[in-house]
């Protein structure tokens, strides 16, 4: 497939180079190709600088977002929950229509420091909102409870574990769930419509306070049924 990544940060790395290593052809979505290439400060959670990195995944194309999503079999929203609308209006809703869309990304706010709190909850998701400001789009709402490490390779847990999947689009879901099982998730739970995105996603605060009380965020959880 022709896949799309939006968002260059450490979980854009990840899912890029792996999408790239099964076979696809990956281009990285950015607001300014340039600006990126000359980056000399490394991320957050102790990413490379991106030349440095590109260096290692030449194979990789980088473009606009717009540039990026056009044509695209398959949009990955990697970008921060509270740049996600601004990035897919970057992107450009005509040449999205009738896309993919795989949302990664988590409604965090950061604004009051740690633990963020949830800027959307309870009776939206993040992924609901994307839908309803980009109806052309199929959203699927996956990967979003996980490390960006463990969304690419959970065989290093060294056993199975659960993620989800939730989407309105049966046709979507399936692109995704196969995706999912070509990186070697072996429980995929669909949850059902897009409004069970809220679940996966108020997840999140629970999934932080285990980070914390296990000083890593190489886990997972099990759904045993």
């Amino acid at each position: 497939m022709d896949i799309a990544v939006l968002g260059t940060g450490a979980v854009g790395r990840a899912l890029a180079a792996r999408l790239d290593g099964l076979g696809h052809s990956v281009v990285m979505g950015t607001r300014e190709p340039a600006d990126t290439l000359a980056r000399t400060d490394g991320g957050s959670m102790g990413t490379p600088p991106f030349p440095a990195w590109r260096e290692q995944h030449s194979s990789i194309g980088l473009a606009t977002f717009a540039e990026a999503a056009r044509g695209a079999d398959l949009l990955v929203n990697a970008s921060s929950g509270a740049a996600s609308m601004e990035i897919l209006r970057m992107a450009g809703a005509d040449s999205m229509a009738g896309t993919v869309l795989l949302d990664i990304s988590n409604p965090l706010d950061t604004s009051a420091g740690f633990p963020p709190t949830l800027f959307v909850q309870d009776t939206s998701s993040l992924a609901e909102q994307v839908q309803a400001a980009f109806p052309g789009l199929r959203v699927v709402k996956a990967l979003n409870t996980v490390t960006a490490a463990l969304m690419v390779e959970p065989r290093l847990l060294g056993q199975g574990s659960t993620v989800f999947v939730s989407g309105d689009d049966p046709d979507a879901k399936a692109v995704v769930v196969g995706l999912l099982e070509s990186f070697g998730h072996d429980d995929v739970l669909d949850l059902g419509g897009l409004e069970t995105a809220r679940g996966a996603e108020m997840y999140l605060p629970l999934w932080l306070r285990i980070m914390g009380a296990l000083g890593t965020a190489n886990f997972n959880i099990k759904v045993v049924r």
